[in-house]
């Protein structure tokens, strides 16, 4: 079983070897911001990627003739359910002329479908839990404001992963089972999962806020700072220049923590806000399934921090069991994904543009 799966990023694209059952080789090749700003659309970036991923494996000797899979990520695609999709020509055609959104995802399953056109007559190319992963039922979809719909976008693949994992791990059957998870990252999302579908969660748009994105605002004191700055500088305050890097001048909590420790008073109530919101967010989706909540999971960069583990640990705890799986987990995620289709323990979806007119 030869699987390469492809997780591009906004100045890296990450690239993983896997071999039956493991990992045996994994490298974030990064991209100089000089060479990203040659292109003018994320798209055009697809020749340049390509020929670095394929530089790579002749690289490491793989040969793209012996892969059984190549895993995409999942990009900008309208809601889909959770899972597997082959790359066809529907899809690439949606991430390269339909979609809206700006994001080097959409490249994944374009360069998947380049690697496999390399590869033999049954090499596959696929993604796996693509970013629109979208099982909310009716209730969670309303807003507040008829004509607006909360939608269901945030960290698809790391968080079913995690769910997974932890499932697995503790004895539970995730199919059986009711779950939430925390990614805390430069963005967060919480989500909650239940009977093997994520059922809802909470993105940074409307949630805690996170190490660089505010979150959601009190929109009285917002709605007027619209009409002061550009649509453009408001998206980069709310998703670059907001949460714990607006009070504190760094997005990176390993530094915010050290000050913390130091004595900082002030920023100590910021970062104690920062972990009672996303206690907040834990608890409010607890109230989806009644309470009833198996475990929850703590996962991105920032679930490293004993502080931060602890603290919610005092805060959530009696809610469920807390398991902290620290760090993005997407790469091996995209490999046991393709690796269950190839078995044939898991469908191989098709996407049709015609669904979602």
């Amino acid at each position: 079983m030869k699987i390469l799966a492809i997780n591009p990023g906004s100045t890296s694209t990450k690239v993983s070897y896997y071999v039956d059952g493991e990992i045996v080789k994994e490298q974030g090749i990064s991209h100089s911001t000089e060479e990203i700003r040659k292109f003018q659309n994320v798209v055009d970036q697809m020749e340049f990627r390509r020929d670095i991923l394929l530089a790579f494996m002749k690289e490491e000797g793989i040969d793209p003739k012996e892969l059984d899979a190549v895993a995409g990520r999942g990009g900008s695609l309208p809601p889909v359910s959770s899972g597997a999709y082959e790359v066809n020509a529907e899809m690439i055609d949606y991430l390269k002329n339909v979609t809206q959104i700006e994001h080097p995802s959409n490249l994944g399953a374009i360069l998947a479908n380049e690697i496999k056109e390399q590869g033999n007559e049954k090499t596959i190319a696929l993604i796996y839990d693509p970013v629109s992963v979208d099982e909310f039922e009716d209730v969670a979809r309303i807003s507040g404001l008829k004509g607006i719909e909360r939608k269901s976008i945030g960290h698809a693949l790391n968080m079913r992963a995690v769910a997974m994992k932890v499932a697995r791990e503790e004895g539970l059957d995730y199919h059986n089972s009711v779950l939430i998870v925390a990614h805390l990252g430069g963005g967060n999302t919480i989500s909650i999962h239940q009977n093997g579908k994520m059922i809802d969660l909470i993105s940074d748009d409307e949630g805690p806020f996170s190490t660089e994105r505010t979150g959601g605002l009190p929109l009285k004191y917002l709605t007027p700072l619209c009409y002061e700055h550009s649509l453009k500088e408001m998206l980069r305050l709310y998703k670059r220049e907001g949460g714990l890097k607006s009070y504190a001048g760094t997005s990176d909590a390993r530094k915010i923590e050290e000050r913390v420790l130091a004595g900082d008073e002030e920023l100590k109530t910021v970062y104690d806000g920062y972990i009672y919101q996303i206690a907040k967010g834990i608890g409010s989706l607890a109230t989806v399934t009644n309470g009833v909540v198996d475990r929850i999971a703590l996962t991105g960069g920032v679930a490293y921090s004993q502080m931060v583990v602890e603290e919610l640990q005092k805060r959530v705890g009696f809610i469920a069991p807390i398991i902290a799986v620290p760090g993005e987990h997407e790469m091996i995620a995209l490999s046991k994904g393709a690796e269950r289709v190839v078995l044939g323990e898991e469908e191989l979806k098709q996407f049709c543009q015609s669904d979602f007119a």
